[in-house]
């Protein structure tokens, strides 16, 4: 069955990849009224998230904020799917790594890097940043169900020269590198909602107390490894300026969870001034009435 989906629905996305942009910006207005008007994809959890975190907002606003979000999310999905025939000009030309100077600094130390990221404005085109600091990039990821299209990522991140790890071999892979000398960005989105466990680590996010991933900043304690968060920004329509802004380069000497929560507080800054391109579709806060409860 994985692979009659695979091959029902991999022609349709190759076919649209092909398009000139003109013509996917305008498949993605027409999902939108789709998905957003039609389907309504996961309208009341966007509507409830977004009411949870910004209690001060009207509902005029949240509802602005809502179908803003769902006009970048379907162009963020065409995005998505026209990595399968970008070319490494093209997507350099619209992921721009603006100031290129501040992770080379770091760079300069001769160590992998830890790169923290949110799900914010453009995270799957953020392989464009390996292009313009000659520094190969590690996604970890967690694996898709359906094999066949797991596969189908590796093989488009493959095509720029761009490992996927699996976030259960992680350490290993790290570790592995850091003995073969392989110096690497290791790129991790921390801001999804962990299954309850009793050791998990609970703090606030948007103002509400929740647990949170601290995988990023247990690696880099215990490898050693310098500490960035990318900042994301979308210009315009298909288009994002990157930053790299330092966490730190010792993190060994940082208290504990300082450098999850200086990662969230960064991202936090980015949603409150234009929550839009944040990922509302996700229920990144059902665990935030459990912290007292034993799973």
């Amino acid at each position: 069955m994985q692979l009659l989906i695979y091959r029902l629905v991999y022609p349709i996305l190759w076919i649209i990849s092909r398009l000139p942009w003109r013509l996917l910006y305008a498949f993605s207005t027409f999902s939108f009224f789709f998905i957003f008007h039609i389907v309504g994809y996961r309208k009341k959890t966007v509507s409830s998230n977004l009411r949870l975190v910004f209690p001060e907002k009207s509902t005029t606003e949240i509802k602005k904020i809502q179908k803003n979000f769902y006009k970048h999310m379907c162009d963020m999905f065409i995005e998505m799917i026209k990595s399968l025939s970008i070319s490494k000009e093209d997507m350099i030309k619209r992921f721009e790594v603006i100031d290129t100077h501040t992770f080379k600094e770091v760079q300069s130390q001769g160590k992998s890097i830890i790169v923290l990221m949110g799900h914010y404005a453009s995270y799957e085109w953020a392989i464009a940043a390996q292009f313009v600091m000659d520094f190969p990039i590690v996604g970890v990821y967690k694996k898709i169900k359906n094999k066949y299209f797991d596969q189908l990522v590796h093989r488009i991140r493959g095509k720029f020269d761009t490992r996927l790890v699996n976030s259960h071999t992680v350490i290993k892979t790290i570790t592995r590198d850091k003995v073969h000398g392989k110096l690497c960005a290791y790129g991790l989105l921390s801001d999804q909602s962990p299954k309850l466990k009793n050791d998990l680590y609970w703090t606030d996010f948007m103002n509400i107390r929740v647990p949170v991933i601290t995988g990023g900043e247990i690696l880099a304690k215990r490898l050693d490894l310098p500490v960035m968060y990318l900042n994301v920004e979308k210009v315009k329509r298909g288009h994002y300026h990157a930053k790299f802004i330092p966490i730190t380069n010792t993190p060994k000497d940082c208290e504990e969870h300082y450098i999850t929560k200086t990662y969230l507080k960064l991202l936090e800054t980015q949603i409150k001034n234009k929550p839009e391109y944040y990922l509302w579709t996700h229920k990144r806060w059902k665990h935030r009435d459990k912290e007292n409860i034993n799973p």
